[in-house]
């Protein structure tokens, strides 16, 4: 057992202690519970809860891993005494109780210098008023998929992920899915689909219900393409479809400290992944429903036979879909019926529609015709995003380079780009970012660089993802041909604090950074690369929001032309 440490009991103390008892468990959860819980439902979890007496509430929750000691329960009931989730005041219990022997015998230990008698109850009744409340929600909560038709969507949505169709279908290149279900049900039901991902950022699938669904949603865009996020919010959730997107998550490990800093890191979005990182999520877009990241029955046989077929298609036709232009292609298929309660095969007819990706793509001109030649540049005339020019696999670390390696590596490197103007050195160090990919690759990207004119800045752009809410960075580097290369995402509270030093860092050298190619990415130097494995060294603007000619981005169709 580890005792508090004198400073915390001395801040405990400071605390208004109550003549109140607390209630605290440590609870296994059933499935219900642990599918919810961030360890995933693979693996066990435990809730822990502790509950004030006197009036209910609870004073803090939180699940941990089932394989963790009894620190962590230590843990939680220190944020409920300090930092409480209801808005109840930082205060000390005058007595504990739990049903654990062991527990009891731990917390006394730990608790000894703070006055808190620790007790032995057989039944702690609040505690489990809470936990059967919390169980009965979460039973009665709708699954993300129907059980009988989980496992065959999820293996059809990863046959969609390898055919890939964003590779060379962009948003504007409809397909349409007519379903026909000639035994049971005489309607024809017609899904259009629009394919996210040409840009490496997003991938997945809309099947709107209908063609002025699809229209209008991008005629709403059009016209709000210099408006607040909350308006394109407000659009997007207008839209009549299904979805199938497609959550990756590469397994990233931090490189070990050097003289080389790093304080961030990604790998390079068109990386190769594993099935084990791709996670197909399916849901529903409804101008009344908003979005729901869950089917229903129907929702789910319509999808499954939709998908089965359009795989069908894309395994005899994707040559002929890679032509630049859009083919007129028709096919027909029989599927059999997902549905054990309905006799016979779906009648599929999968067919192209050059007319209206025509129409789609007049828009966006008809738009751009008609913009004011000043002000903010609108989603629709933004560059282009690359994803090419920065190999697949390339490891990125956003961090700075001590000034006296700088001085070293401007003499040792194969490629320099100097400064086209001096600049100062009152940082503790100057701000770069690192590529480390392996030799080969790394010759290539320098020539991709050395053929666009050279290096003109590199910028952060931030990016928002509608299906999944939160915020994250685009990397980008621009070459002097204007070009935008994306070296890079990077999300999350570690992410931020490094902007945050990049940004102050790139204020103190009055806007200079610099990028290296290194190689070495899957040997030793990994992550931490020695002088000889850096081979070129550009030293160049940090380009702000402004400088990169683009509003924010957001995860949802990309409406520009070709």
């Amino acid at each position: 057992m580890t005792p508090l440490n004198r400073h915390t009991c001395r801040r405990l103390k400071k605390l208004r202690q109550t003549p109140t008892v607390w209630e605290g468990d440590r609870y296994p959860l059933q499935q219900a519970i642990a599918s919810e819980s961030p360890f995933g439902p693979e693996q066990v979890s435990d809730c822990v809860l502790w509950v004030d007496g006197s009036n209910a509430s609870i004073r803090a929750m939180e699940m941990v891993n089932s394989e963790v000691g009894h620190e962590a329960v230590v843990r939680v009931l220190l944020r409920a005494m300090e930092a409480p989730s209801s808005n109840a005041e930082p205060t000390c219990p005058q007595r504990i109780l739990v049903r654990s022997r062991e527990l009891q015998f731990f917390l006394r230990g730990v608790l000894q210098d703070l006055d808190i008698t620790v007790e032995y109850a057989e039944d702690l009744p609040i505690v489990d008023e809470i936990l059967h409340s919390l169980e009965s929600y979460l039973d009665s909560k709708h699954p993300h998929l129907p059980p009988t038709y989980a496992e065959p969507l999820m293996d059809t949505a990863m046959q969609i992920w390898h055919d890939a169709p964003w590779a060379y279908l962009d948003e504007e290149k409809i397909i349409a899915v007519h379903l026909h279900d000639p035994e049971n049900d005489p309607d024809v039901e017609t899904l259009y689909l629009s394919f996210l991902g040409m840009l490496g950022v997003e991938f997945g699938v809309l099947m709107y219900r209908s063609q002025e669904s699809l229209k209008t949603f991008r005629q709403r865009v059009l016209a709000l393409s210099d408006s607040s996020p909350e308006l394109l919010e407000e659009a997007f959730l207008q839209q009549d479809c299904l979805f199938l997107t497609f959550e990756t998550s590469p397994h990233l490990s931090a490189p070990s400290q050097s003289s080389l800093q790093p304080y961030s890191v990604a790998l390079q979005p068109g990386e190769t992944l594993d099935q084990s990182d791709v996670s197909p999520e399916f849901g529903n877009l409804h101008p009344l429903e908003g979005m729901r990241p869950n089917l229903y029955e129907e929702e789910a046989q319509v999808l499954l036979v939709a998908l089965n077929a359009l795989h069908r298609f894309f395994q005899t036709y994707q040559e002929t879909l890679k032509k630049e232009e859009f083919p007129e292609i028709t096919a027909q298929y029989h599927i059999d019926s997902p549905d054990e309660g309905r006799s016979g095969a779906i009648e599929v007819q999968i067919a192209t529609m050059p007319q209206l990706a025509r129409e789609l793509g007049s828009m966006v001109v008809s738009e751009a015709a008609g913009a004011e030649p000043q002000g903010e540049p609108t989603i629709f005339s933004m560059p282009i995003l690359s994803t090419e020019m920065v190999p697949s696999g390339t490891l990125s670390q956003i961090g700075y380079l001590p000034w006296e390696m700088l001085v070293t590596l401007r003499a040792s490197t194969k490629m320099h780009q100097a400064a086209s103007n001096p600049y100062p050195t009152d940082a503790d160090g100057f701000p770069i970012v690192l590529l480390q990919t392996s030799r080969p690759k790394a010759m290539k990207l320098m020539d991709a660089v050395q053929d666009s004119g050279g290096l003109n800045g590199i910028g952060f752009t931030a990016e928002t993802d509608t299906f999944n809410p939160g915020s994250y960075d685009l990397g980008l580097l621009q070459t002097r041909d204007g070009m935008f290369h994306v070296f890079g995402e990077y999300e999350g509270p570690t992410h931020a604090r490094a902007r945050q030093k990049w940004d102050e860092r790139c204020r103190m050298t009055q806007g200079c950074c610099g990028l290296i190619i290194a190689k070495g990415v899957t040997g030793a130097a990994r992550g931490n690369p020695s002088l000889k494995d850096m081979l070129a060294l550009f030293e160049v603007r940090s380009l702000l929001p402004k400088d990169l000619g683009f509003s924010a981005l957001r995860l949802m169709p990309y409406l520009g032309s070709e």
